[in-house]
């Protein structure tokens, strides 16, 4: 179990975030929660957790400036950022922070296991561990043609299941495999995460209901398995160059 401390200055926002880590994956556990930056470093500086995760606008001290200083003594502590801002200069000076995930509020499940995913792919990196580890199936990661079975049998289950739980934890339960082992096969077999799999499916699904219904957008939403109408359609702008609307209005049926 890997230790997280988490860094929220609203206490609502904090404990649903602290349920949503729970809910996605049962690798990490909130050890730790800190109401503002200047707390945080009062415990990093007697305990060291293995992920730092903050929201990058608080009261005292903004999240930034906490990972800048989290960083001097600890460079190697990897670091999620949880923002409502979608501005392109945060995420690049994240990124020149050291940090590994950038996160946009609403936080989906899905996005946020997949962000746990790599983080936890990352430390057992650090520690020798084996992706197919106990519990998980001890075949090489190529997979052979068992390996190409599995992932077309996953592929077919996320397509029937678009709006259900698809973390890849779930996953990886129903195929009778290790997460991570699921994740690293995935990638050798198709060439992309298993995030990103979900993601363009779901975003397939959206596409052919906005084309062919006349739904309103937020059960288009729904539908596709996006739990927050309003990241959806930030989603779906980013990833189209227009918006939900305009893509029906141009492609949906007459």
């Amino acid at each position: 179990m890997y230790k997280v401390l988490l860094v929220e200055d609203e206490k609502v926002i904090r404990e649903g975030l602290k349920e949503l880590i729970h809910q996605s994956t049962g690798e990490f556990a909130v050890v730790a929660e800190a109401s503002g930056g200047e707390k945080a470093l009062e415990y990093l500086r007697m305990e060291l957790p293995d992920l730092l995760m903050t929201d990058i606008r608080m009261r005292e001290m903004d999240g930034l400036t906490l990972v800048s200083k989290v960083k001097e003594i600890y460079p190697a502590l990897p670091v999620i950022i949880i923002s409502g801002y979608g501005e392109f200069q945060y995420a690049q000076k994240a990124i020149n922070y050291g940090v590994r995930e950038y996160l946009l509020k609403p936080v989906e499940r899905l996005e946020l296991a997949a962000a746990l995913d790599k983080i936890k792919r990352l430390l057992d990196e650090s520690r020798g561990v084996s992706y197919c580890g106990a519990g998980g199936d001890e075949r090489g990661a190529e997979g052979g043609e068992d390996g190409r079975k599995i992932i077309r049998d996953v592929k077919d289950y996320v397509k029937l299941h678009v709006d259900g739980d698809l973390r890849l934890q779930t996953v990886a339960g129903i195929v009778h495999l290790n997460a991570s082992y699921l994740s690293q096969l995935f990638k050798n077999e198709t060439g992309m995460n298993y995030s990103e799999y979900v993601s363009t499916i779901r975003l397939d699904k959206a596409k052919s209901l906005l084309s062919q219904t006349s739904l309103k957008i937020y059960d288009v939403a729904r539908l596709s398995g996006h739990q927050s109408p309003k990241h959806f359609m930030l989603m779906f702008k980013q990833q189209e160059g227009m918006t939900a609307t305009e893509y029906r209005d141009r492609y949906g049926s007459k």
